[in-house]
């Protein structure tokens, strides 16, 4: 029997699951945003820097994919109430301390917190959305990280000018036991929308290696995975990039990394926009969301190429910061639909968490990458050759996405596969099939 679906309660979660991402984005940007008053009081150079932005990263895709298989199995909303309270406790070091090691090992287990989050989120929208609904929500979640960018951008510059950059991990700490009561309160388990629910039934088990050898599955994890290495970089050095590469001040910085952020929301939301009514329209999902996406991540690399290529005025440089931020973002809330249509709902959150954890591995290679440039380089050159490479990955990441991804073909090939297994399975003596 189908389990209905209720609007108001799905919404409800999804707003909450919102404000979660807020937090999550704004915990992740702190150390960015707060890079040029930390090096200076703690003498950090920019390498050292770039490890304390890097170590974030480092457990983060181990995190990310234990999660996601204990999402199979577990509530969604307890483990989104431990990682909520997770993150509010690993605050207090790095409000604490001056010791690079102590806050390098705050940040690794702040990503051990945050790993599993974006993955876990998403799993949990999904059980109260119907396949055909659930594009939205998950645009939704990715503005909410937006919003945190968005947010921070103006309100630590502000807070540090006036409290000192430590108060803002104090503040984070109080956000996230505030959210934790919030969704202690309101915050409930979705009853599962699967039937129907995807291309291959959810009652099939499909081996992981299969899965993840999906040509379509491989592409699109790709895909992601260069876009997340732009994130990254943009979490980590556009603040010092427009303080000391183009000689911006910390409020005028702030204010200028809002503004971007500002600006890809709209560009995010339209790109997601343009793929529903696609798919409304007939198209195939390999066009649709498929070689849509590709193309987004494609304009994105070539902005981020455009800044060392190029002598652009340092407005037009913020201009196209955030152009990339927006269209890049369309694969975060379309690449989940990609790999939904391929996967068995049984084993959807952690094809979820492989997915975001693969993707986090640039989140640590890019900083420390970018780190090294900028310290090896003169001016604002450091920092536009980190973007340039950055740009030139995400090319060829689109390239592969745009060959390669085809969900309904993907979902056939799984399927048949699924029934075979099944099939020998069933035909197997008893004494073997329990080997």
């Amino acid at each position: 029997m189908d389990t209905p679906y209720q609007p108001l309660k799905a919404w409800r979660t999804a707003l909450l699951l919102v404000v979660y991402m807020v937090i999550n984005f704004a915990d992740k940007i702190a150390v960015g945003l707060l890079a040029v008053p930390m090096m200076t009081e703690l003498k950090l150079s920019p390498t050292d820097f770039g490890l304390i932005g890097s170590s974030f990263f480092w457990l983060f895709a181990v995190a990310g994919v234990a999660g996601g298989f204990m999402a199979n199995r577990r509530p969604a909303t307890g483990m989104l109430l431990a990682m909520a309270l997770a993150w509010s406790v690993l605050q207090i070091p790095m409000a604490l301390s001056s010791s690079i090691l102590v806050l390098v090992v705050a940040r690794v287990l702040l990503g051990v917190a945050e790993g599993p989050a974006w993955p876990v989120a998403v799993h949990a929208c999904y059980k109260w959305f119907p396949n055909t609904k659930r594009e939205l929500p998950v645009v939704c979640l990715a503005q909410g990280g937006a919003i945190g960018l968005l947010l921070a951008g103006v309100v630590m510059p502000l807070v540090t000018a006036k409290w000192g950059w430590r108060a803002n991990f104090y503040g984070l700490a109080v956000l996230g036991l505030i959210w934790a009561l919030l969704w202690t309160a309101f915050g409930r388990e979705g009853k599962g929308m699967e039937s129907g629910d995807t291309a291959v039934p959810s009652h099939l088990r499909v081996p992981y290696g299969r899965l993840l050898a999906e040509p379509t599955v491989a592409a699109c994890m790709a895909m992601k995975f260069f876009s997340y290495w732009g994130l990254a970089l943009t979490l980590t050095w556009m603040p010092v990039y427009l303080q000391r590469g183009l000689g911006f001040g910390a409020v005028e910085a702030g204010r200028l990394y809002a503004a971007s952020i500002a600006l890809s929301m709209p560009l995010s939301l339209i790109g997601s926009w343009l793929v529903r009514q696609m798919l409304a329209r007939g198209f195939s999902s390999r066009n649709a969301r498929g070689r849509m996406c590709a193309a987004a991540v494609a304009l994105g690399g070539s902005a981020y190429a455009s800044l060392w290529l190029l002598d652009l005025p340092p407005l037009v440089r913020v201009i196209l910061i955030g152009f990339t931020l927006g269209v890049s973002q369309i694969t975060y809330s379309v690449a989940p639909a990609i790999l939904a249509e391929v996967t068995p709902g049984s084993q959807r959150g952690a094809i979820l968490a492989i997915d975001n954890s693969i993707a986090s591995v640039a989140g640590a290679l890019a900083p420390l990458l970018t780190g090294f440039l900028v310290q090896g380089m003169a001016g604002a050159a450091g920092y536009e050759a980190g973007f340039a490479l950055c740009g030139v990955l995400m090319i060829a990441g689109a390239l592969v996405g745009a060959l390669a991804i085809d969900p309904e073909k993907a979902a056939a090939r799984v399927r048949a596969h699924a029934m075979r297994t099944q099939d020998v399975a069933g035909q197997m003596p008893s004494s073997l099939a329990g080997r």
